[in-house]
């Protein structure tokens, strides 16, 4: 059977997605779509919409076969990170190809952009320094420097969101050797960061969670973009809750982590350098919101997203030492759901693949996937009182899900 794996976050699923889905089993030729799914938290630095059991169905009832999890130390990083270790997931899992979105559409200018950079490794390093050291984020260097580097049009434009995240898969895929090939299909009418609706049926997840947390949100403001099976689903959650999950939910225990940590506590806190733990705690005296937190700790230097991720990493206490340890390469895969033909070509692999493959949390050592546990749980505070326990169980306690 030919698998073709993609790289998804799915919060929440909506239409684009689905004609990417669509697009990479036609153009893979694939009998199998594997997905890798973050869970609780993602790149962005944010806790997911809704958990990742319920992201989950929406994927299966949209036709991916197999869900496998992003591991916590790989979801929550900056792209080339996020790209290595999704990328190694879906070579262990025997995918044949990988296919993702780009604003560039066009797989041969990710491959001549990766060939371009290498010849120009020494000058594209001692630009991104000159650049770092004038006070700027870590992607403003990486794109600047690259641009000084005169690229040309055939090049892909490393200041799309997309095309740096595909140029990272595709860069993963050649740096570990891997007989996987890559495939891009356009973005259609949403940006990624739009946040307003600029189509009849095609919207960006930044637009769809604007809209949902508005003060009117409503789920009906939301369903031209989204598939029934997510409305549903956003719909149930919400009455099991009480609520969707964002940064707000989670401001109050961030809070009480802030202000009962020292500098020298904080500092050991994965992301947290250069200064940013006295900067961090004396503006938490201030806030009365996360978003008035954020914006009073950003800076030209640090983005909102990276200041997003040291956030989550400070309210999971995941510290620079476990991190490390963790991030090299995946020690396991972690199975959240599949259908009929999943579970067919899941007998298959799990013959040949190197690495465990969990289904069931009590046949495995807690401590290897320990902060996927601990941030699951630390997810759970943001649901209701109702619904929180029954989240802090669902690592044990849910088997993967399985649509027929």
């Amino acid at each position: 059977m030919k698998a073709v794996g993609i790289v998804v976050e799915y919060n929440p699923f909506h239409n684009g997605h689905a004609f990417h889905l669509e697009k990479t089993r036609e153009k893979a030729n694939a009998d199998v779509v594997i997905a890798v799914m973050s869970g609780q938290f993602l790149q962005r630095g944010e806790p997911a919409l809704l958990p990742k059991w319920s992201r989950t169905k929406m994927a299966l009832l949209a036709g991916v076969d197999i869900v496998l999890e992003l591991p916590y130390q790989f979801a929550t990083q900056k792209a080339d990170t996020f790209a290595h270790g999704a990328v190694s997931i879906l070579a262990s899992a025997g995918c044949d190809a990988l296919c993702f979105g780009s604003e560039s559409g066009d797989i041969a200018a990710f491959n001549h952009t990766i060939n371009f950079l290498e010849s120009n490794h020494g000058e594209y390093q001692s630009r991104f320094k000159l650049h770092i050291e004038k006070g700027v984020s870590y992607p403003k260097a990486l794109s600047s420097a690259f641009n000084d580097l005169n690229p040309s049009e055939s090049l892909v434009d490393l200041s799309k969101p997309n095309n740096i995240l595909g140029y990272q898969y595709v860069k993963a895929i050649r740096d570990q050797n891997l007989h996987m090939k890559p495939i891009t299909i356009s973005r259609t009418n949403a940006g990624y960061h739009d946040e307003d609706f600029s189509s009849e049926t095609i919207a960006s997840a930044t637009s769809i969670r604007k809209a949902l947390f508005s003060k009117d949100g409503r789920i009906e403001n939301v369903l031209p973009y989204v598939p029934a099976a997510t409305a549903e689903l956003l719909e149930d959650y919400y009455i099991q809750a009480g609520q969707l999950h964002q940064w707000e939910n989670y401001w109050p225990y961030l809070k009480f982590r802030l202000l009962q940590s020292t500098p020298e506590e904080l500092r050991m806190i994965y992301e947290v350098e250069e200064g940013l733990e006295n900067r961090i705690l004396a503006k938490v005296l201030e806030a009365e919101s996360f978003s008035e937190f954020m914006k009073a700790i950003k800076t030209k230097r640090y983005t909102w997203t990276r200041l997003q991720r040291v956030c989550v990493h400070i309210l999971t206490n995941t510290t620079n030492d476990e991190m490390k340890i963790r991030m090299k390469n995946p020690s396991y895969i972690r199975l959240l759901g599949m259908n009929d033909v999943g579970r067919s070509y899941l007998n298959k692999w799990k013959l040949h693949t190197q690495i465990p493959i969990i289904s069931k949390m009590s046949s495995y050592q807690e401590n290897d996937i320990l902060l996927d546990i601990r941030s699951s749980r630390i997810y759970a505070l943001g649901a209701s009182p109702a619904m929180r326990s029954k989240l802090m169980k669902m690592d044990y306690e849910q088997p993967p899900i399985y649509i027929k």
